[in-house]
């Protein structure tokens, strides 16, 4: 390309340019160190030395025409932009700010409660730091039960009381129980719903360290199987939906006998246990444990000061974010991503 045609361009787009920021585009393209004309002067080492001097004075003419009309068009601009009036108009509404909306769990707490009020259920809260007698000790729990290791409790690092042991931060909602039989003075009926926090030390996929759990307790006379059968099978057709599936394990807990695991085919591979051919990284056989359930043992209820000759009751408590994930239209793959505070993800509930 000729200086010729350099200028052309150059003056063109010059006089064409809209605004400051277009015309400043315009100089870097043609006026920078590494613009069009520096880089065309740099073949001048490639002529003979007679050509040199004439081609030296040509550039340098084309580089101070295209520097004056630039600076001519910069002067234009800022005339005009000092010229219009400064005007607003305080009438124009302001921008919105988009609304918010509750977290999932949070969401999915208030559902909870919902169903379970129906059902003549009060809620109840009771502390998420504990002293180790109402988490393990009233609820059966012996002094070498596996659960009261450290390597399973988060122990609080202070002076054990003598009465009530060491302070934990609560493994699971189940501490409730008897606190809530000796807030009622020991007199049922008792429908209660313990809706909080716990930790445990656990981490992956399907556990979190911190996780809300609800707890749900039953005392009265005549309680028996077909009642326990009936409240939870209420539940999970009202919160899943007449098409997802559930089954009951004997089990064992230490505070409740006979003790039964509530399982629900999985959502992400809907029961088949294999995603594309591979197995399913959530359930791996097609059920995932929503959580436990049983009748109050005999022990428990005697440390609530109830008779377990003349009351009977069933207790479950069950993951608020297990219980979520394994909805239909809830394809969370990862307990964990519920916590990341991704606005991406988020945005979708």
């Amino acid at each position: 390309m000729d200086f010729l045609s350099i200028k052309l361009q150059a003056l063109s787009a010059i006089n064409e340019a809209q605004d400051l920021n277009e015309l400043e585009n315009i100089r870097i393209k043609y006026l920078s160190k590494n613009g069009i004309v520096n880089q065309e002067m740099k073949k001048i080492v490639d002529l003979p030395q007679p050509q040199r001097s004439t081609f030296g004075q040509t550039a340098n003419q084309v580089k101070l025409d295209i520097e004056k009309l630039y600076q001519q068009k910069v002067n234009n601009f800022s005339k005009e932009k000092s010229t219009k009036p400064s005007f607003f108009d305080i009438t124009i509404p302001g921008r919105q700010p988009k609304h918010g909306h509750l977290h999932l769990v949070t969401q999915a707490i208030k559902e909870i409660s919902d169903i379970f009020a129906k059902l003549g259920f009060e809620r109840a809260r009771y502390p998420e730091v504990e002293w180790d007698y109402y988490a393990f000790e009233s609820l059966n729990m012996p002094a070498d039960h596996p659960a009261r290791d450290e390597w399973e409790t988060l122990f609080v690092n202070q002076k054990a009381n003598p009465k009530y042991g060491k302070i934990v931060l609560t493994p699971h909602t189940s501490n409730g129980q008897v606190r809530e039989m000796l807030r009622l003075n020991s007199k049922p009926p008792i429908r209660m719903i313990n809706i909080s926090k716990t930790y445990r030390r656990q981490q992956d996929i399907t556990h979190s360290i911190m996780f809300h759990q609800f707890e749900g307790l039953v005392v009265d006379q005549d309680i028996n199987i077909s009642h326990l059968k009936g409240t939870l099978d209420y539940f999970v057709k009202k919160f899943y939906g007449s098409k997802r599936q559930t089954r009951l394990r004997p089990f064992h807990f230490q505070f409740t006998e006979p003790s039964f695991e509530i399982d629900i085919n999985c959502a992400i591979c809907h029961g088949t246990g294999m995603i594309d051919k591979k197995k399913c990284k959530t359930c791996k056989q097609g059920w995932l444990e929503l959580g436990g359930a049983g009748f109050v043992h005999p022990n428990v209820l005697k440390a609530g000061g109830i008779n377990p000759n003349q009351f009977t009751g069933f207790a479950f408590g069950w993951g608020v974010e297990r219980v979520y994930m394994m909805r239909s239209n809830i394809k969370i793959d990862d307990i964990r991503t519920l916590y990341e505070n991704d606005i991406r993800f988020l945005n979708q509930f």
